[in-house]
């Protein structure tokens, strides 16, 4: 097989993978086998971008929230599951002071925001807030009858509202994306027509900074797993079926310099951070504040039990409120072999070996 270019997508989110595309590994990785590697991004073309959310691009890699993923694998795609990842972030509902809404048994008989994306294949925002607001009341026994939930339309696309410039380094949604990624559900809170909303990591952040907002309930740090699991708990890191197929050593190859990205964060964590914060587009003191203060200490893919286990409760929840069109049997999605040689060649790197078939000059992380 004849490889010319791999294409790559990540969210905007806390990832290896986005720390090793601003390191510069993944280019460096392929450089001296002649093949280039592009960020969907660096295309125009709202066909290719939109690969981010149904993975049409040939030989590409995606790394981001596991609805996306999970809606087109349920589709019958040839899409592969190369790990996940979890990295703990706010996951609260919101409401204004003047509410008279301060803990979770007031939300009752409350209205709570939902948008409704008009013209998105894959309406991943709507299915998490609403698995945020179930599993936030399910807290006090509560479930999604005991409140009113208010459709909030919104036309434009995700696809829209990407970056217009195309980059190598940055994310398809850069920082004034995040800042106005749930402009219509604050709009409807602020206008009085909804009581409460669902917002996680640094968008949960800006909106109660900018809003003076009151945090009903943070389930993101709730001491029970099983609350946290939403669109981006667990992460998931997926490639196309037929580069599997046709070429599993670049893909461990691939895979090895994301291991050695999240090496090098868990050492450089202060690094790490000024990394994260221009990957999700927000203010650097914005990064513990939404993912805690050990944000670069486990971004390493992997295949840990509790994380599959999180990721079938997902697909549970996405399949008992319509949004999957199939059933997606997670154990046949997973391709191991190829994170198991990337650990292979990621330990031989770091014991200083030459390994066979893979370039032996490792880029310098981070310059550190």
């Amino acid at each position: 097989m004849t490889i010319d270019t791999l294409w790559y997508t990540r969210c905007p989110v806390v990832t290896a993978f986005g720390i090793a595309v601003r390191l510069g590994l993944l280019e460096q990785e392929f450089r001296g086998d002649g093949i280039q590697v592009q960020s969907l991004r660096q295309s125009l073309d709202k066909k290719t971008r939109n690969s981010h959310f149904e993975h049409t691009q040939p030989d590409s890699f995606r790394h981001g929230g596991n609805i996306p993923a999970l809606f087109v694998r349920s589709r019958g795609a040839d899409v592969r599951l190369l790990g996940v990842t979890w990295a703990n972030e706010v996951q609260q509902v919101l409401t204004l002071p003047s509410s008279g809404i301060r803990t979770v048994r007031d939300l009752k008989g409350r209205r709570l925001a939902l948008p409704r994306r008009l013209n998105d294949a894959i309406d991943f925002w709507r299915a998490a807030l609403l698995h945020g607001y179930a599993s936030a009341l399910s807290t006090e026994g509560l479930s999604l009858d005991d409140v009113e939930l208010v459709d909030i339309p919104i036309e434009r696309s995700f696809v829209d509202d990407a970056a217009a410039a195309p980059s190598a380094d940055g994310s398809l949604w850069n920082a004034a994306y995040m800042r106005g990624h749930a402009r219509e559900e604050i709009f409807a809170l602020v206008r009085g027509q909804a009581d409460a909303l669902f917002a996680h990591g640094s968008v949960a952040v800006d909106t109660r900074t900018a809003l003076g907002a009151r945090v009903v309930v943070d389930i993101g740090s709730h001491p029970d797993r099983s609350l946290r699991i939403n669109n981006l708990t667990p992460l998931t890191l997926t490639v196309s079926g037929g580069l599997l197929a046709q070429a599993p050593e670049v893909i461990a190859r691939w895979l090895a310099r994301i291991i050695e990205a999240a090496e090098w964060a868990k050492a450089h964590p202060a690094d790490a951070t000024r990394l994260i914060a221009a990957e999700v587009g927000v203010p650097e003191e914005f990064v513990e504040l939404a993912f805690g203060d050990a944000v670069a200490a486990d971004l390493t893919p992997n295949f840990r039990a509790e994380n599959l286990a999180a990721l079938d409760e997902q697909k549970r929840f996405l399949r008992s409120h319509g949004f999957l069109s199939g059933d997606v049997d997670v154990d046949a999605w997973i391709a191991r072999e190829p994170l198991e040689e990337a650990q292979r060649i990621a330990r031989d790197r770091a014991r200083g070996r030459t390994v066979v078939g893979v370039s032996s000059t490792a880029a310098p992380l981070g310059g550190a």
